[in-house]
């Protein structure tokens, strides 16, 4: 199961790391944090979506509780090295949640660990 689960949460990672950085660095200095964030949800849901398609399809038997729990553990292990990485203390990192900015991407985090449940390998 690890290995459907790092097929799925990597690709997803480096790309949300990317348009994170595009939302921090162009996108939030204009329109405020909470819309830069709702603006990227959507791609990054979107990408998630048939990144787990093609997992699925690799990994027919995986089980798919499994795989989105997996993912989702190892997805806030790499959000909290990232943190940490730009100088946030933990605690930090876990307050930034409770922000309607932060909070919109916990729900989009949450929603990337369900998106297995409700994927069908095909379409």
């Amino acid at each position: 199961m690890l290995k459907p689960a790092l097929a799925y949460v990597l690709p997803v990672f480096v790309t949300a790391f990317a348009l994170g950085a595009l939302r921090v660095g162009l996108i939030a200095p204009r329109t405020g944090p909470l819309l830069a964030v709702a603006l990227e949800l959507p791609l990054v849901l979107a990408l998630s979506w048939a990144v787990a398609g093609r997992v699925l399809r690799r990994w027919p038997r995986t089980p798919r509780l499994g795989m989105g729990l997996a993912s989702f553990l190892i997805l806030m292990l790499l959000e909290l090295l990232t943190a940490l990485a730009f100088g946030q203390t933990p605690g930090q990192f876990l307050t930034a949640m409770t922000t309607p900015p932060g909070a919109l991407g916990l729900a989009g985090q949450i929603g990337f660990g369900l998106i297995p449940l409700v994927r069908q390998p095909k379409g």
